[in-house]
């Protein structure tokens, strides 16, 4: 029967990860659990539990600096940084519930673990380029701390970008340390609606350059638009581009301007505004605006160029008694595809479609016994899988971090 650890601190989880690397006992790391179902099934395990580990541990807001153990609710952290008018700038967003896992559990640690970020990706960059640094413990028992408390940390190797993605394979991470940024005084979502697939994601492209500093980007097909619970993009039973402007309220009012302006003559226009514009972007991120099935789910980062494309190849090649659904984040550089019906999770045809112009596609959700036996990460070319193979063997050199989680081999 496995055995659940529950350390306390950061000595605890050294003293706790030496004694399962000595006795070669693997051990699955978890803190709110809501990641459970990302990545690969993994074989029996003891739990190692850092959600002990929880606290805000450094914040100076003027410096614009925040560290937290790594079990700390994201809620708290966002808690504590709302009351000083500042927040995560990569928007983080809650997995659980599209995973099958519990909502409102998700942690620090488990954000930089898998690299989660929300639709500000496309503007501000991904969790990778906000954590200023990381401490853990290697697989090999001994604690390290990488990175530091400075925006400018240029200083050894940036084992934080290392980390952040690793999915807890190379260690566990007890302290994250992040740069943060204002909340910016006004939020608005400009709408455009009717756009077909290539329509729409062109028109994200030409907002993206337009030099209208958007902060998000998104294309809604009218199925997905309808399940929003904001009535001006459920209601109209259409298709939904949004785009979202941020910053001083006159620089945003003048640039919500400009975008209606651009895009009158494609479509009609709208406009959300703090509430609802949130409430949006909420919902476009934590994937809610897809059908609540038993079907399997893709994320697929493409070149947007190639998106329409690519979800057309796709639908086209699905058995005819299946069902698909997509929508379109990051300028169409990210694509979300629910689909039901089909064996193995359509991996054949999901990673043909995305061969020819290069991307990667990851299965987010579907039955583990699907998940154990199809690539659930993009498959890696031979080289870069020995090299992945050599960075697990340095780091955690008897396999026992979440073993199998990312590669049937490590």
């Amino acid at each position: 029967m496995p055995e659940t650890f529950r350390p306390r601190d950061a000595d605890e989880v050294r003293e706790i990860v030496a004694w399962a690397a000595a006795e070669e006992c693997p051990l699955e790391i978890r803190g709110g659990g809501s990641k459970q179902g990302l990545g690969r099934p993994m074989a029996s395990c003891d739990v190692l539990e850092i959600s002990g580990l929880s606290g805000v541990t450094y914040y100076e807001p003027t410096e614009l600096v925040l560290a937290a153990a790594a079990g700390t609710p994201l809620a708290a952290v966002e808690s504590e940084l709302t009351q000083n008018h500042q927040r995560l700038a990569f928007e983080p967003v809650d997995y659980g519930p599209v995973t099958g896992g519990p909502a409102d559990r998700s942690t620090v640690g488990g954000i930089v673990a898998c690299n989660i970020s929300g639709p500000r990706r496309v503007q501000a960059g991904a969790a990778r380029d906000h954590c200023l640094g990381v401490n853990g413990v290697s697989g090999r028992g001994e604690a390290f701390k990488s990175g530091g408390r400075v925006v400018k940390n240029v200083t050894g190797y940036d084992l934080s970008k290392l980390m952040t993605g690793s999915y807890g394979t190379l260690a566990t991470l007890t302290e994250v340390t992040f740069k943060v940024l204002p909340i910016p005084e006004k939020t608005r979502t400009v709408l455009i609606y009717g756009l077909d697939q290539a329509t729409g994601i062109a028109a994200l492209g030409k907002a993206s350059a337009s030099g209208l500093e958007p902060t998000a980007l998104a294309h809604l097909p009218a199925s997905t638009a309808s399940r929003s619970t904001v009535d001006h993009v459920s209601g109209p039973d259409n298709s939904v581009t949004a785009i979202r402007i941020e910053g001083l309220a006159p620089s945003v009012k003048a640039r919500c301007t400009s975008f209606r302006e651009l895009f009158g003559s494609a479509g009609d226009t709208e406009e959300l505004h703090g509430h609802h514009s949130d409430t949006l972007w909420r919902e476009i991120g934590e994937v809610k605006l897809l059908p609540a099935t038993d079907g399997v789910l893709w994320r697929l980062s493409v070149p947007p160029t190639t998106a329409a494309g690519v979800v057309w190849e796709i639908t086209e090649a699905l058995p005819k008694a299946s069902d698909a659904h997509a929508m379109f984040d990051w300028a169409g550089g990210l694509i979300w595809l629910m689909i039901k019906g089909v064996e193995d999770a359509a991996h054949e045809i999901t990673r043909g479609a995305i061969a020819t112009g290069g991307g990667h596609a990851t299965l987010i959700r579907a039955p583990e016994e699907i998940r154990g036996r199809v690539p659930v990460f993009q498959p890696r070319d031979p080289g870069l899988a020995a090299l992945n193979a050599r960075v697990k063997k340095g780091f955690d050199p008897r396999g026992i971090l979440n073993p199998g989680r990312m590669s049937a081999d490590y």
